[in-house]
């Protein structure tokens, strides 16, 4: 059994949030696939495998758990289809936990992911959120609310691009946040970037201390920026750009096409390369 590694949502060999990938995986069952996830180490294994009512099938283990949906996986997993040859530029669907989902390969192994459109759930205390950040409650914006596109996660929105640097996480108390609200953890941006937003994400949760690229929390932060009318919005397809991972020297851009009809978002596609590691 081969164990691909992947760098997602790079262009570059350093960067990105690295996966594990396994193809042909029907043999495996749950305990065994999550043995390989601890064995990789990566914040997610992607196990592929086929399926009656999609193209593939693939399933999601962190080092301690099973999760719905990984954006950055299914990223690593279509640049190994592709670099395989199992797959050519084109439309293919997923089946996931989250629901079978579309993946769209571009002729330049960009590929493209569909999630849910967004939903918003309850706000959660910015007290709260700012103490297990280390930061004062000043420099964030409210609300600090719970969005998804696939996978529940806190959208926390600071003022500045120092505050987001200089975050000292409380694991212990970010987990204890993220379980009440059914969340996988937190996603932290700032606007002030280059780009749309410069972001961080924390799920210790799921033993998932800080991850360099986040393709779910992206399409989640998307739906907030819009929701609260963070930025300017058009009717058609809107392109974000987020970048993550800098204070971890894993630089990673992430790319989403938001389509928005009648002020109501009604597309979520994130997508990005991948960089398959050399063994």
């Amino acid at each position: 059994m081969k164990i691909y590694r992947v760098n997602a949502f790079t262009e570059v060999p350093h960067g990105g949030n690295p996966a594990g990938v396994v193809l042909k995986a029907e043999s495996l069952d749950e305990n065994k696939m999550l043995e390989i996830a601890k064995e990789v180490g990566y914040s997610e294994t992607a196990f592929v495998s086929d399926s009656n009512i999609a193209d593939f099938n693939i399933r999601y283990f962190t080092p301690s758990d099973e999760v719905d949906l990984c954006g950055h996986a299914t990223i690593a997993t279509f640049t190994v289809l592709f670099n395989e040859q199992i797959v050519t530029p084109g439309t293919y669907t997923i089946e996931t936990k989250a629901g079978i989902l579309p993946v769209q390969v571009k002729e330049d192994g960009t590929i493209l992911m569909t999630q849910l459109t967004p939903t918003h759930y309850e706000t959660v205390d910015i007290k709260s959120i700012a103490t297990s950040l280390g930061l004062k409650t000043d420099e964030l914006v409210e609300p600090a609310q719970v969005f998804s596109t696939g996978l529940k996660d806190i959208m926390v929105h600071v003022k500045t691009k120092d505050s987001l640097q200089s975050i000292q996480p409380d694991f212990e108390m970010i987990t204890q946040i993220s379980k009440t609200y059914e969340s996988t953890g937190y996603h932290v941006f700032t606007l002030e970037s280059d780009y749309t937003a410069r972001c961080r994400n924390f799920a210790p949760l799921y033993a998932i201390d800080e991850e360099s690229a986040t393709g779910t929390a992206s399409g989640a932060v998307s739906g907030y920026i819009l929701h609260h009318k963070l930025i300017d919005i058009k009717e058609g397809v809107n392109h974000l750009i987020y970048e993550q991972g800098l204070e971890m020297d894993k630089p990673s851009k992430i790319h989403g096409f938001i389509t928005v009809n009648n002020q109501v978002v009604t597309e979520v596609v994130i997508g990005g390369k991948g960089k398959i590691q050399q063994s």
